[in-house]
């Protein structure tokens, strides 16, 4: 083969490789900035996770509460 041909190959096979080096590092760094989205959600859905178990608490507390008067108010009567 001749020389000329030989490099010019070879000069292809490294491009070749340098393109998949520069897509696998554009593919990690899209990556990393989904993971630390799904990051961030997940920290705000577990906040309002727990905000409304607190409000499901409070409204609870609030229908026993009801239901205790509305029992004593019947023995009463």
């Amino acid at each position: 083969m001749n020389k000329n041909i030989e490099q010019h190959l070879q000069t292809l096979g490294v491009n070749s490789i340098e393109e998949g080096v520069e897509e696998l590092v554009r593919l990690v760094e899209q990556l990393q900035r989904e993971n630390h989205e799904l990051k961030a959600q997940k920290s705000r859905l577990l906040a309002e996770r727990d905000e409304l178990i607190d409000r499901n608490d409070v409204a609870r507390n609030r229908v026993e509460s009801i239901i205790s008067r509305l029992k004593e108010m019947e023995e009463k009567a």
